[in-house]
């Protein structure tokens, strides 16, 4: 199992087991020293059960992102309830590191298998990681994003796109 999934799977364990929030490890891998913004995907029996990031960095490093998002994604994500101690032995994560947003012109600048899209109207934006399963074109990762935004389909909208490095 790589570090950074490691670190997300021991944050939520302390965190559900006993109410503690780890400290980053001593020897951290020298992918957890860098500033970035970090998702943490959990899922059960292949079934998504929370996922939660941060599309800049928010704390010192890529340690510190992936224990609070990590804590966030299993029980602050309003679409799952909390996650359970009886749960814990059949969860997967994966940790992704984001390279920092860029803005791009149209859609023809957009790949759903290599960027992740970030669209903005206003205050409002919504963010939808690359190459998830049952997401296939450009229209349907930007369409989510906008869902997730609620950001009507004919409201103009910036975009953004990132890539990641995916753990798992």
């Amino acid at each position: 199992m790589h570090p950074l999934v490691k670190l997300a799977k021991e944050t939520v364990e302390q965190y559900i087991l006993n109410g503690k929030i780890i400290k980053p490890p001593a020897e951290p891998a020298p992918e957890m020293t860098e500033k970035a913004g970090v998702f943490v995907s959990i899922k059960k029996k292949g079934e998504l059960r929370g996922c939660i990031g941060t599309f800049q960095p928010t704390a010192e490093n890529v340690a510190s992102e992936i224990i609070q998002n990590a804590i966030s994604a299993a029980t602050q994500d309003p679409r799952f309830a909390p996650v359970n101690s009886s749960e814990l032995d059949d969860l997967e994560y994966s940790v992704d590191v984001l390279t920092k947003p860029e803005r791009v012109g149209s859609k023809k600048d957009l790949d759903p298998e290599r960027y992740g899209v970030i669209v903005k109207s206003g205050v409002r934006r919504g963010l939808l990681l690359p190459d998830l399963e049952g997401v296939n074109t450009v229209d349907e990762q930007v369409g989510i994003a906008c869902m997730k935004a609620g950001i009507d389909s004919d409201e103009n909208i910036e975009l953004y796109r990132f890539e990641v490095k995916r753990y798992k």
